[in-house]
């Protein structure tokens, strides 16, 4: 017997130590749906699509501490998929490295928030940087290389002092490095070659930089003195500019002003004198200008007055989505008649032709063919069983909503738009509809890829989304299996917000949607939000049928009298969806409860109230100052009178507020607000 206590003593202090070893639950969850992302992969052995106990099993690539998640090293596995939506519930995450597999889609917008070394190089993926990466306060090393993202910086490193390293290059990034690099005041490595980064590099200037790579952009200028001086510097491949730098450049690049050092006023005296050159030049230049015009005609090169006044000419300004994206809608600048001898402002890309533009205004049939993928009604009919309705994905006012599986594996959707509801049911009126909807491109704008129009078939042809809408989620799904994080409804709330502020301010002339619900926002495999319905607002001139119950603002009494600030109001609802988890109209609901908007309203700034009213299905996994604001933004948006509803610009700024940026105290389970390690105030 005393030769069997040493194994009966293992096997005790084993059952002992399986029993006590339980990972954090928020933890355990957002690996299994990592997992199941990742297309559940055989090499990832020890893992499960639900439940288990990583720290207290062998799960590959995983560390704890404290029955906690602290690294994930999966780096060169052949990993295919997605990185899911529930990563920035890993809050004791440090190391994260997903680097040499194929995964694809966007970078999620959230991420581990507290992660310092972060590796998602040599992949597949696609769209910008997340904004959310501004808030890894904790970051020392970022690896996004040899990937295909795309768009501008933006403003995004004001608060990583602590970065050390930084790789971006093997991109598509384009734009000038924003402002917010200065900061990088730890930065000793950077590489950024292979992009199509533009501008000069002065804001590198003053960090202290040990490694500089950034050769293959289109970079222009002069290169700083003291990036000269650094150990390793690789420039090639750009558009530098020759011969001695202008006087003073170099200093006022190194200094906070240009007085104070040593040749301060002489840069002060070359800029006065530069000034008054150019000052010079453009007085010429109009004076020249109204000569030419005086003397041409009015015609010749521009449209008539009424046209140009309707045209707007400003550029769009990019922004982050999650806050606002950098994709959007292309804008062409007013041509300059060829007489001047100027060329026009550097603007890549166009919104309409002149000629579109004034057919706009008189309205013809237009010969420019839609700029769209022309699919084959055979082959339509083909992927979606004969439009059966086993492949029926939602109905709606103007048609319903097929999925459409290709022998390939390519799955799109299909809306089969009822011939009634054109107009005339021509051709011509639904290529006009094609062509106006291929001009709007947002990232949480659900994207045109292609149509058909054959007699008695219009279709439009979208991206399929794996998550279905937001209606589904909130109303049909099954909470645990597909849970709605508080941060993931913001997020959501944020990225569909962004989407109405294009429809609204960014496109040209304004777009009004009209037809704002939760069914039409539809979710990709991260959980981001596409809005769906976009420019297909024409199909609700005679019918006042365009809403479901609960989403018509109060002045809607008529499909005349939908304005800019209805889209507002029915935006409300959905945020009160969000907020409550329940429909805009349930006739299940005692009477008082019915309406959602009037059985919330009155409750939106009463905290305790707040509370109660709150989804269920959080069980008090909130922050309470996102949630007091986020209610502060439901309660302007769903007024009764449309003047006093803010603009979509003011609702995204307020969201922007309610961004995430709290931890879950494991033990309490209730949500605490993170603070930065400065001396600002509570992000909410």
């Amino acid at each position: 017997m005393a030769r069997y206590l040493p194994v009966l003593l293992a096997v005790a202090l084993g059952l002992v130590f399986s029993a006590l070893a339980e990972t954090d639950q928020d933890d355990v969850s957002a690996l299994n749906v990592l997992f199941l992302s990742l297309n559940s992969p055989p090499q990832l052995t020890g893992w499960s699509s639900s439940g288990g106990d990583p720290c207290g099993e062998d799960w590959k690539g995983v560390k704890c501490s404290d029955l906690s998640v602290t690294e994930i090293s999966l780096a060169d596995l052949g990993l295919t998929g997605s990185l899911g939506y529930q990563l920035s519930s890993l809050t004791s995450i440090t190391y994260f490295d997903m680097s040499k597999n194929n995964l694809r889609g966007n970078i999620p917008y959230q991420l581990p928030p507290k992660v310092e070394h972060l590796n998602l190089a040599e992949n597949a993926f696609t769209g910008g940087i997340p904004y959310s990466i501004s808030q890894m306060t904790d970051l020392k090393y970022l690896n996004l290389g040899k990937n295909q993202l795309n768009g501008q910086l933006n403003d995004i490193f004001g608060k990583l002092t602590r970065l050390s390293e930084m790789y971006l290059s093997f991109n598509q990034l384009s734009g000038n490095l924003p402002h917010s690099s200065q900061s990088l005041k730890s930065l000793k490595v950077l590489h950024l070659q292979n992009n199509q980064f533009s501008g000069s590099i002065n804001v590198l200037a003053n960090l202290p930089l040990e490694d500089l790579n950034v050769e293959n952009n289109q970079f222009s200028g002069w290169i700083p003195k003291k990036l000269k001086n650094i150990d390793t510097l690789q420039i090639g491949g750009n558009s530098w500019s020759s011969g001695p730098a202008p006087p003073g450049m170099d200093k006022a690049s190194n200094t906070d002003s240009h007085t104070g050092k040593k040749g301060g006023k002489q840069s002060v005296v070359n800029e006065a004198v530069i000034a008054g050159i150019v000052i010079a030049v453009l007085a010429v230049a109009l004076i020249l200008l109204a000569l030419i015009k005086r003397r041409s005609s009015p015609s010749s090169h521009y449209i008539d007055d009424q046209s140009s006044q309707n045209k707007s000419l400003t550029p769009l300004v990019s922004h982050e989505l999650g806050l606002k994206d950098s994709s959007l809608i292309d804008i062409k600048a007013l041509q300059t008649p060829p007489s001047m001898g100027l060329k026009p402002p550097p603007v890549p890309h166009i919104l309409f032709s002149d000629t579109e533009f004034v057919n706009k205004l008189s309205p013809k049939p237009s010969t420019k063919p839609v700029s769209v993928t022309a699919y084959s009604l055979v082959d339509l009919q083909a992927a979606t069983g004969s439009f059966s309705t086993s492949c029926l994905l939602g109905q709606g006012t103007i048609g319903n909503v097929y999925k459409a599986k290709y022998a390939d594996g390519k799955v799109l959707a299909v809306k089969k738009i009822d011939v009634i509801n054109l107009s005339g049911g021509t051709s011509y009126d639904f290529l006009e509809l094609v062509s106006g909807i291929s001009k709007l491109h947002h990232p949480n704008i659900a994207e045109l890829l292609g149509y058909c129009s054959e007699p008695q078939y219009h279709l439009l042809i979208y991206e399929f989304q794996m998550n279905g809408s937001l209606h589904d989620f909130l109303h049909l799904s099954d909470e645990y299996s597909k849970p709605l994080t508080w941060d993931t409804r913001v997020r959501i709330a944020l990225g569909t917000a962004c989407a109405v502020e294009y429809l609204h301010d960014l496109c040209s002339p304004s777009v009004i949607h009209k037809n704002i619900k939760a069914a039409n926002i539809l979710l990709d495999a991260e959980l981001n939000p596409h809005l769906s319905d976009c420019g297909l607002a024409v199909f609700y001139q005679d019918t006042s049928e365009n809403l479901g119950a609960g989403y018509n603002a109060p002045e809607c009494t008529k499909p005349s009298a939908y304005t800019m600030k209805s889209d507002i109001y029915s935006f409300g609802v959905v945020m009160l969806e969000l907020l409550t988890g329940r429909k805009p109209f349930d006739s299940s609901k005692p009477i008082m409860e019915q309406s959602l908007v009037r059985w919330a309203a009155p409750q939106l700034h009463d905290i305790n109230a707040l509370r109660q009213m709150v989804d269920p299905s959080l069980r008090g996994l909130y922050p309470p100052k996102s949630l007091s604001r986020f209610a502060d933004v439901i309660a302007l948006c769903i007024q009764s009178e449309p003047e006093f509803r803010p603009p979509m610009s003011e609702v995204v700024q307020s969201l922007d507020q309610c961004v995430q940026r709290t931890g879950i105290d494991k033990k309490s389970g209730r949500s605490t607000s993170c603070r930065s390690d400065d001396s600002e105030s509570s992000y909410y």
